[in-house]
């Protein structure tokens, strides 16, 4: 059911934008990269040409008050505090115009992040903007990063005000982009409260280790993928953009969900996929992997939806919401 805030929104945004709308089609390719130490190292990886965006991974001690912030790049800062070798990495990749992300959480063990109060979140938020988002020099050297993206796994119920109080950040500071990594499971069971904000620019919706919601490749069958990946294109805001997340290789996750790169498994799931209205593109799941299986060359042209494609699903997107817009003008 159409909401009246999202048909609303929609019917404005489809009626006074036409021109923005159909300048972006979709289908960029985003990696998740420092999770491990045989992997490409930064630079190399952007200068692959397939990236638009590269997640670092992770930043995942946090508890404001009692523990100090700390990144975890498996090896690649070579026991280095601050990590400066990475900054000049970083600075190459957004010359070339990829965007670098710093992504907040991952694997939760020990409880090594959580935000206990609303003043933690506020810290931790205004922490990351001071050290990683304003070019200060910080745990990365003198950078800029492009956004935060929340990849949480545990912790406490304090993410929703964490993310309004970034969207509060940006807008009084400094543009930066924020991003969300679900699992694909509705409702996720942290980031719930959080996703419905409307705090977020980009949805990352992680199709793996999931058996209720990700692809049977036994079987051929994407059903549950499919119904699920329906769902998150309706949960979030219209104007955010949603990426499928995939693994870069069938030993990249122990409970799987990997999609080979052949023909018969990848147009099974990705053309339903490429005709969402808010398709964003993929996200793999990681370097490492990526670049051991050659993933990233094999799905290129799988991901990309054409100008026509993007084109014929805007005019489906305004014919299916205006009509909803208004039965629920006239109704109310």
């Amino acid at each position: 059911m159409v909401s009246k805030r999202q048909a609303l929104t929609l019917f404005l945004v489809l009626t006074t934008s036409p021109f923005t709308i159909s300048s972006s089609n979709g289908g960029n390719m985003v990696v998740y990269w420092g999770q491990n130490i045989e992997e490409s190292t930064l630079k190399s990886t952007c200068d692959t040409g397939f990236y638009k965006i590269v997640l670092l991974s992770f930043l995942n001690i946090f508890q404001e008050g009692r523990r100090i912030p700390k990144l975890n790049f498996i090896g690649h800062c070579n026991d280095k505090n601050p990590c400066t070798n990475l900054e000049p990495e970083i600075i190459h990749c957004q010359q070339k115009g990829v965007k670098v992300f710093l992504s907040l959480g991952g694997a939760y063990e020990n409880e090594t992040y959580s935000l206990g109060s609303l003043e933690d979140a506020k810290n931790v938020a205004n922490y990351l903007f001071t050290n990683f988002l304003n070019g200060q020099f910080g745990p990365l050297g003198s950078v800029t990063l492009n956004g935060i993206s929340l990849d949480i796994q545990g912790g406490s119920d304090q993410w929703e005000f964490f993310a309004k109080y970034l969207l509060y950040v940006r807008q009084n500071y400094r543009y930066f982009y924020i991003a969300v990594a679900s699992q694909c499971i509705i409702p996720d069971q942290y980031l719930d409260k959080a996703i419905k904000s409307g705090s977020f620019d980009y949805a990352i919706v992680k199709f793996y280790n999931n058996p209720n919601c990700q692809y049977d490749q036994t079987n051929f069958n994407d059903t549950l993928l499919t119904r699920s990946w329906n769902s998150w294109t309706w949960l979030v805001q219209l104007d955010n953009n949603v990426f499928m997340g995939l693994l870069g290789s069938a030993t990249a996750a122990p409970s799987s969900g990997y999609i080979p790169q052949d023909y018969y498994h990848l147009s099974n799931v990705l053309p339903h996929i490429i005709q969402s209205y808010n398709y964003g593109g993929i996200v793999i799941w990681d370097r490492f992997h990526d670049d051991e299986n050659s993933y990233d060359k094999q799905i290129e042209e799988h991901v990309k939806r054409h100008a026509l494609q993007f084109v014929t699903q805007v005019f489906k997107a305004i014919e299916r919401f205006v009509s909803a817009s208004l039965n629920v003008m006239f109704l109310n």
